[in-house]
């Protein structure tokens, strides 16, 4: 058994069932930590917001995720990452054994989720509460990633020409989505679907913060002033935070 010692040692040791009790005597150990082995490992590039959801799910469900060294434009070029992801989109997962590979941030987010004792708070305990997860976790990738992604290849990536038409039919399609968000928080709820964070919250938050970078205005958040203290709610949330930091909320939008 490989374990950690607590507050007498940080020296690691592999040592037998049958020596345990010894050691806790020898080395007065009040609390020991199991070292899990790591879920598996996700592929991106830094501060992908889908990323950190799954962050997060790892930890509140208490398990470990690698990051191997990646590099955009190579890595997911390489054969050997395409005989696993044939699309070379990331994020990607591949299991610790590596034979279960997975694509696609919401899925990636929901396996974690689904991984521990805190797949029922993330995922619903029963098929009313999950549908209802599911419903807001599909808004946030389809409403709220769909109008954000676009205008961030054009006015931040510069990836894509700017085009103002679909630019300002982006922002458009935002501000209705923000104003869905505003009515299912006004009454100063904290979280979207019961009492507890679940992969809605997380789903909502992940391209809301990019939103408020460039897109989520001032002028857009007088119309939807609940939203702003609905996300800085949910940053509060110790596992949050450690992975999406602070939000930043833009004055003015950004245009090309």
């Amino acid at each position: 058994m490989f374990i950690v010692l607590g507050t007498k040692s940080r020296n690691s040791f592999n040592i037998s069932q049958h020596h345990l009790c010894s050691l806790f005597v020898l080395f007065d150990i009040s609390h020991t930590t199991v070292a899990m082995a790591p879920i598996g490992k996700i592929y991106s590039y830094p501060g992908n917001y889908r990323v950190h959801i799954a962050q997060v799910a790892a930890d509140l469900n208490n398990v470990e995720l690698e990051f191997p060294s990646f590099q955009m434009g190579v890595t997911n070029k390489d054969p050997s990452f395409l005989s696993k992801f044939p699309l070379g989109k990331v994020p990607a997962f591949s299991s610790a054994d590596d034979t279960f590979h997975l694509t696609e941030g919401l899925a990636i987010a929901r396996y974690i989720a689904s991984s521990g004792p805190a797949s029922s708070q993330l995922l619903g305990a029963d098929p009313k509460t999950s549908a209802l997860i599911e419903q807001w976790a599909l808004f946030g990738e389809s409403e709220l990633s769909g109008a954000t992604i676009p205008p961030l290849l054009m006015v931040l990536a510069k990836m894509i020409p700017y085009d103002e038409a679909r630019y300002n039919q982006c922002a458009g399609n935002l501000e209705r989505a923000v104003k869905r968000l505003e009515e299912a928080v006004k009454d100063g709820r904290k979280f979207l679907v019961g009492d507890q964070l679940t992969l809605a919250d997380l789903a909502v938050l992940g391209p809301m913060t990019l939103a408020s970078k460039f897109l989520f205005d001032g002028e857009m958040r007088k119309q939807a002033p609940s939203v702003e203290g609905y996300l800085k709610g949910l940053l509060e949330v110790p596992e949050v935070k450690k992975h999406f930091g602070e939000v930043t909320f833009v004055e003015k939008r950004v245009q090309g």
